[in-house]
């Protein structure tokens, strides 16, 4: 069983910036691709951004694509989301979750593992 422990959510201005991470629990963290999802009021959980175990491998979704940087640090098993100019349609819960492949998914069936969720909110 893998636990994720999130933390850095809350509340950001438009244009703003906000870094989200995420640790996980284990001795394997580098065997895990990692990825970041969110979900608004009413709306399916999207796909936002994916690294592969070694971290030379990373995945965005167009929307967020040039603002939002996935990372990793194995020795710490952390993940991060570092979002720069935050809009107000980026705001949502966002999930870190863990998939028990090196190579990286783009969907929620592809992940084993999932955090609490972390509320983002960007104000206008």
């Amino acid at each position: 069983q893998v636990q994720l422990v999130e933390s850095g959510g809350g509340l950001v201005q438009a244009g703003g910036s906000l870094r989200l991470s995420c640790a996980a629990s284990g001795r394997t963290f580098s065997s895990y691709a990692m990825g970041w999802f969110r979900q608004a009021p009413g709306k399916e959980r999207e796909f936002v951004a994916t690294i592969s175990g070694s971290g030379g491998t990373t995945y965005y979704a167009d929307s967020v694509k040039g603002r939002f940087t996935i990372s990793r640090d194995n020795a710490k098993n952390t993940v991060y989301l570092q979002m720069n100019s935050l809009k107000p349609v980026d705001t949502a819960v966002y999930y870190c979750a863990a998939r028990t492949r090196t190579i990286v998914a783009f969907s929620q069936p592809g992940y084993d593992y999932w955090g609490q969720g972390t509320q983002v909110t960007v104000s206008s």
